[in-house]
């Protein structure tokens, strides 16, 4: 019989409709299910696939989702069931998600002012209260909500619930912009131990009682490290991190840490890839395996980087090669 080449996403819908999985009991790992794709009549890509979600059960994976996938409502409902999918295989996810052009859509309906100073909005107590309504209310709600009609679990959160995210001020002419201090993990260990996904706001809380706007890049990667995650997937709208300017520069797979940080010195990365790579360093740093930088835009990004059989994006390691067998 010739072999079947499933796409990854098909393959691991198949997979998750046979596991002997229930989120409220993560713990209850089954075996390697019994399932036709395990059949011999299956491709080794197929095969390949199967053992990496087996080895991949358990690990904690923070995303941090924004950008065009954010806006755009095919990509969001895509986005919801490729998450509430990594939970149904056994995996841990938790996502923090940004919001900066509903913000901005809000502000100038509700005519309040709002500047930029080096890339980072300046937050007035008047900003920072419709930063919150929005962060924190329709958008946290509205992808939790669609990661449970996707068949997953998930309860939306921000910075500030149980004191998740402390923070400071950065800067006193940002205004209310705040610079992470420390990361609570235990409320976020409790949920993914009950198998719910967190879905995090970025709006930290001081040891007052002051709301902070923090960069969702940050906040990511600060929980990544906070978790021990297996993997921070950072979804942007660019491919990767490339060796050289377009149209010429051309993906760059993987990088060490060091690797990342040259390219930041060297001008090789630009714009807003430098804070990307930024934070995906201080995450490997702080005790994340893998941070990757990939295009959002891409049907299942993520599942095509976690189980898939190709390089997706820029990967973030302290290893220096790596053989494409899974990240």
């Amino acid at each position: 019989m010739k072999a079947r080449r499933l796409p990854t996403f098909t393959l691991l819908v198949s997979l998750a409709s046979s596991l002997a999985f229930t989120p409220v009991f993560p713990h209850r790992v089954a075996p390697f299910p019994r399932c036709p794709a395990c059949s011999a009549s299956f491709s080794a890509p197929a095969l390949a696939t199967l053992r990496r979600v087996s080895a991949r059960r358990g690990e904690v994976v923070v995303v941090k989702y924004g950008g065009h996938a954010m806006t755009n409502d095919a990509r969001a409902a895509e986005f919801a069931e490729d998450i509430a999918l990594l939970q149904s295989l056994g995996m841990r996810p938790v996502v923090v998600h940004g919001g900066g052009p509903q913000i901005n859509d809000m502000l100038e309906r509700l005519d309040v002012t709002s500047s930029f100073v080096r890339g980072l909005r300046v937050t007035s107590p008047e900003v920072m209260e419709v930063v919150e309504m929005v962060l924190c209310g329709k958008l946290n709600k509205g992808i939790s909500a669609a990661i449970n009609v996707a068949g997953g679990r998930a309860v939306g959160l921000s910075g500030k619930d149980d004191s998740l995210v402390l923070a400071t001020q950065k800067d006193e002419e940002l205004g209310l912009v705040g610079s992470i201090q420390a990361v609570r993990a235990p409320l976020l260990q409790l949920l993914l131990d009950k198998g719910v996904v967190p879905v995090i706001a970025p709006v930290a809380t001081g040891a007052d009682g002051t709301s902070y706007n923090v960069n969702a890049d940050t906040m990511a990667g600060a929980i990544a490290s906070a978790l021990g995650a297996a993997n921070l997937l950072l979804l942007t709208d660019v491919e990767g991190v490339l060796d050289a300017a377009p149209p010429e520069g051309k993906l760059v797979p993987l990088l060490t840490p060091g690797q990342a940080q040259a390219f930041c010195d060297e001008g090789v990365a630009v714009g807003g890839m430098i804070p990307k790579l930024g934070t995906a360093i201080a995450a490997v740093h702080g005790g994340c395996e893998t941070a990757v930088v990939m295009d959002g835009r891409v049907p299942h990004c993520a599942l095509e980087f976690l189980f898939g059989d190709a390089p997706v994006g820029t990967a973030i390691s302290e290893t220096s090669e790596r053989g494409w067998d899974g990240p």
